[in-house]
This record gives C-alpha cells, sequence and structure tokens, in this order.
C-alpha cells in the first residue's frame, strides 16, 4: 500500500474517530456533568459548603415528607395495578383477534402521546371539579382534587407506554404451542396461564416499570389537580422554586432517581433473560375469526377509546366555552394568549423553534452516533463513553435531568454558563432527554443492513461519508423520520425536563398551559394545550406521509 493511500485513510479513521469523541462529549456534557452537578449539590448546604449527608438526614425529618413518599408509592402503584390490565387488553385485542377497525384502535390509543401531561388534569377539572360536568357522579365528598385526579390523570398519561410494550410483546407467537395445548385438552383460561403469560412475562414486567416509574417522576398531573396531597416530584419543585433550597432539591431529585435507576436494572436483566419465542420453524399466531372474542374485543377498545377522546374532547370543548358552566356558547377568546399571564403566543412560537431544532439536532447526533457505533468501530474508548451514556438517559427522570442542569450550566466558574437562560440549553436538555428511544431506534435500523456495505467500500476505498450519504442514509430514511418525529413531538409537550431551565423570552408553550392554569386562567390553558396536541397530530400526519412515500425508495434501495 502506498504512503498516500496509507495517508488517507489514516485521515479518515481520525475523522470518524474525532466525530465519535464529539458526541461523546456531547453526552458527557448533556448527561453525566448534570447528573454530577446534582450529586454534588446534594452534598452541600445553601452556603455551599460541605455538609455530606447531613441534607439527607434533615429532608427525612422535614414536615410531610414521608407523606409525600408514601402518596407517591401508593398513586404510583395504584395506577400501575390499573393501566395494566387495560393495555394489556387492548394490545391483545389489537393482536389476538379479528375484530375490525384495528389501524383506528391503534391510534386512538396513541393520542395522550401527542397532549403534555397537564392536559388531562384539565380534563378532569371539567369533568368533576367544583363545577364539574359529571361532578354528581363523584360519591359524596369525594373531590377530584387529591389522589383520585392524580391516578385518572396519570392513567391517561401512562396508557400508550405500557400499550406499546405489550403490543410488542404481544406480536410474536408460534401457533404451534397452541394447537398442541388444545390437542391436550387445555382451555382458554389455561392455555394463557401455560402458553401466554410464560410468553409476555417480561413485556408485562417492563410494562408495569414503566408506568410506576412514569407516575412516581410526573409533575405535570399532581401539580395541576393534586390538591393539598402531596408527592415527591412536587416537592422538589417547591423546594427549588418556592423555597429556593437547592440542596433540598437535589436530594429529592435523586431520590427520585432510585425508581427509574431499579426500573432500568430490573428491565436490563429481564431482556437477558429473555428467550427468543420464535425459532426458525415456528408458524406465526394468525388469529382466526370469532364472532364471541371478536365482539367482546370490539367492545373493550370502543370502551377505552371512548374515555381517552373524552378526556381529550373535554379539553378542546373547554377552549371554545365562554365561561363554563355560565355562558355556553362557543368563542376563539380564549387562544388569545396575549390577554392571558403564562408567555402568550411567543411560548407557541418558543415551542414549535424549539421542536424545529431539538429534532434537526437530535436526527444528527443520534444517527450519527449510532452509524459510527454500528459500522466504523473506531476509537474504541469514545463509542464505550457513547454507548452507556445513550442508554443512560432512559434511567434519569426529566425533573432530576432539569434540575441538574440548573447546578451544572448556572456554576459561575463553567465555561459553558452563559449557555443558561437561551434556547441553545433547551434544546441540549431536550436532545439528552429522549436520547435513549431515539439511539435505540437508529440502532435497530442499522443492524438490519448487511455490514458488507462497509467492507467493500473500504475495499474500494471510498471514503466512510460517502457510503453514509448515498447508501445508508437512503436505506434508513424512514427510521429517520420517526426519529425526527418523536424529537419533535417530544419537544412540544415536554414539560419537567425544562420547568427550571426556562425565561420570560424562552417560554414554551407546555409551560404556558401551567402558568395559565396557576393564574386562573383554565380556558386559556385549556386552549394552548389543545393547540399542542393539534399541532403535534398535523407533524405527525406529514411524517406519516412524508414516511410512506420514502419508505418505497427505501424499499428499492434494499432490493
Amino acid at each position: 500500500m502506498s504512503a498516500g493511500l496509507t495517508l488517507k485513510l489514516d485521515i479518515r479513521e481520525r475523522m470518524a474517530g474525532s466525530i465519535s469523541y464529539l458526541i461523546a462529549a456531547f453526552l458527557l456534557i448533556g448527561v453525566a456533568g448534570p447528573l454530577l452537578a446534582i450529586l454534588g449539590k446534594s452534598l452541600l448546604a445553601q452556603s455551599g459548603e460541605f455538609t455530606g449527608l447531613s441534607n439527607f438526614i434533615e429532608i427525612t425529618n422535614v414536615a410531610g415528607f414521608w407523606s409525600a413518599v408514601g402518596n407517591s408509592l401508593w398513586v404510583s402503584a395504584l395506577t400501575t395495578a390499573i393501566v395494566l390490565p387495560l393495555a394489556y387488553v387492548f394490545a391483545a385485542a389489537l393482536s389476538r383477534s379479528a375484530m375490525p377497525g384495528k389501524a383506528v384502535f391503534r391510534y386512538l390509543a396513541l393520542i395522550p402521546l401527542l397532549a403534555p401531561s397537564l392536559l388531562p388534569g384539565i380534563s378532569l377539572v371539567y369533568l368533576f371539579g367544583n363545577q364539574g360536568l359529571i361532578k354528581s357522579w363523584l360519591p359524596l365528598g369525594v373531590s377530584i382534587y387529591g389522589p383520585l385526579g392524580i391516578v385518572l390523570g396519570e392513567v391517561f398519561y401512562t396508557f400508550p407506554h405500557a400499550l406499546m410494550i405489550l403490543l410488542t410483546a404481544l406480536a410474536i407467537a408460534d401457533t404451534r404451542l397452541y394447537e398442541a395445548a388444545t390437542s391436550l385438552g387445555a382451555g382458554r383460561v389455561r392455555q394463557w396461564f401455560t402458553v401466554t403469560l410464560p410468553a409476555v412475562r417480561y413485556g408485562l414486567i417492563s410494562a408495569a416499570f414503566v408506568v410506576f416509574t412514569l407516575v412516581m417522576t410526573d409533575f405535570g398531573v399532581p401539580k395541576l389537580i393534586g390538591g393539598q396531597f402531596n408527592v415527591l416530584a412536587v416537592e422538589a419543585y417547591k423546594q427549588v422554586i418556592g423555597q429556593q433550597n437547592f440542596p433540598k432539591g437535589a436530594v429529592i431529585g435523586l431520590l427520585l432517581l432510585f425508581p427509574a435507576l431499579l426500573s432500568f436494572v430490573v428491565d436490563y436483566f429481564v431482556q437477558k433473560k429473555q428467550k427468543a419465542l420464535l425459532t426458525a420453524r415456528a408458524q406465526p399466531l394468525v388469529a382466526k375469526p370469532s364472532v364471541l372474542r371478536d365482539a367482546a374485543a370490539f367492545l373493550c377498545c370502543c370502551t377505552i377509546s371512548l374515555w381517552l377522546l373524552v378526556m381529550l374532547g373535554v379539553a378542546v370543548a373547554a377552549s371554545l366555552i365562554t365561561l363554563w358552566p355560565y355562558n355556553l356558547s362557543l368563542t376563539l377568546a380564549h387562544f388569545d394568549f396575549e390577554q392571558m399571564d403564562g408567555g402568550g403566543w411567543l411560548a407557541y412560537f418558543n415551542s414549535l423553534k424549539l421542536a424545529f431544532w431539538t429534532a434537526i439536532c437530535g436526527v444528527l447526533l443520534v444517527f450519527i452516533g449510532a452509524y459510527l457505533n454500528e459500522k466504523l468501530k473506531v476509537a474504541p474508548l469514545a463509542l464505550a463513553i457513547l454507548r452507556v451514556l445513550a442508554m443512560l438517559p432512559m434511567a434519569v427522570p426529566g425533573l432530576v435531568l432539569g434540575l441538574g442542569y440548573v447546578f451544572f450550566f448556572n456554576h459561575p466558574q463553567n465555561p459553558m454558563h452563559s449557555l443558561y437562560g437561551t434556547m441553545g440549553l433547551l434544546v441540549l436538555c431536550t436532545v439528552t432527554h429522549f436520547y435513549t428511544t431515539a439511539h435505540l431506534t437508529a440502532t435497530t435500523a442499522l443492524k438490519q443492513m448487511d455490514t458488507e456495505f462497509e467492507a467493500v467500500a473500504a475495499s474500494l476505498k471510498v471514503p466512510f461519508w460517502t457510503t453514509f450519504s448515498r447508501v445508508t442514509v437512503p436505506v434508513c430514511l424512514p427510521a429517520i423520520l420517526d426519529i425526527a418525529r418523536y424529537y419533535f413531538v417530544s419537544a412540544m409537550t415536554t414539560v419537567s425536563a425544562v420547568i427550571f431551565l426556562y425565561t420570560p423570552d424562552t417560554v414554551l408553550s407546555s409551560l404556558a398551559v401551567l402558568n395559565m392554569d396557576d393564574a386562573g386562567d383554565t380556558a386559556a390553558a385549556a386552549a394552548m394545550a389543545t393547540l399542542i396536541v393539534m399541532t403535534s397530530a398535523l407533524v405527525c400526519l406529514l411524517f406519516a406521509i412524508a414516511s410512506a412515500l420514502l419508505g418505497k425508495r427505501s424499499q428499492a434501495w434494499r432490493r
């Protein structure tokens, strides 16, 4: 090999390695730095002196702390107990029945993903609040402002997360197992316990931990409708915003990190134990028509979908009613956000800006990082950092990450201190917060491509960026669009991760919902939440059309 060619190859490897180190540095700054900052803050007094574990001891003696812990555990456990069977029945109806309208039901079930977690709280106020539409349905003496409201709101918020996991768990099954069970005389109930349950138990465990963690760390629903029923996420907010006690806020943030980390660890070991259920000789299960089963499945899906639509519809109706319940005429006055506290139209356009830049930056960082990790295998140290830190955001609640950003980027000795309070920091936080899911999506798409592409390109002395732009990107376009869509919608609806980071100039629409509700403008808050849902739905529709069109190109490339 000539010296010139060796130099060219060396330059290409160095370039790929440099990019790997840049992405690793991004994750170190965006994930590791804030987490270390929140850990360090928890060991300091308000004056800045090192106090060790005294903050952890003091917080346990604060009035109401243990009740907040108990309340958080109780509503999390109860919500999980409600969501899991509902999501399982819905997933089973979609994957194990021959009922009509499956595609419609699947889309309806994902509606909560398009809305900020504050929307169900607003809907519940209009349904069961002091002037609620069906307040009389509640037993005498029972109020929606408390654990009941939190649980109902969290069920709406977490349902699609559990559903997606269980759909995946139920999607694969070997029909031979069911035929063997039937030939041995096992009825449907016994088949469920001996065949179905063992196959989906890992999915059920994963879904349970995801729902429990989401409820434990959610800030939006309990802040809006929790009343005097205190939970840990709201307590952390009170310590930081209300009392300016940053060390104690950091301590509570670390406590919120424990259930998320436990969920992450358990899910990791569960996935390791899970074995392949579909061998090369397996026959995929295809649901055969059954009048009774399909009718029951259709009825269950209709009931759950109707509830989801009611929760969304009430918020939309509230945004269009002049003054509930005294003047029920329709109006668009609540969309005149400039007349309301909360940020006005600036908040909405800031959210569009955040979503746009998050989608662009997120796609570039995630897909290039996944490509370097899966295909080139250069800079082993950088790729090791990338692999570890790419999975860490999944285990970090948004509220904890946001607190860490306050302590890390607001530190006067941090050279990146100038980022604090800017839209750039909100983009960095949002990209980091949702990095894991996007990374797994990109990795899955790249694993489906033969590694021979890179090997052949290297043998022909073709630079890796040429292979990347001309082969990898066209083939993976549907996955790239999925990542962009995920980032855009997540940025439009995020609350907890950015609640501590915005300024009057960078206020977001999801936060404006909270601010307007705090100011008593509940109808305007409903209008802003409705606008977020409509924007998210429209963007998803556009991405779906683009994905369908580009999917044909991708298939042509694969052939």
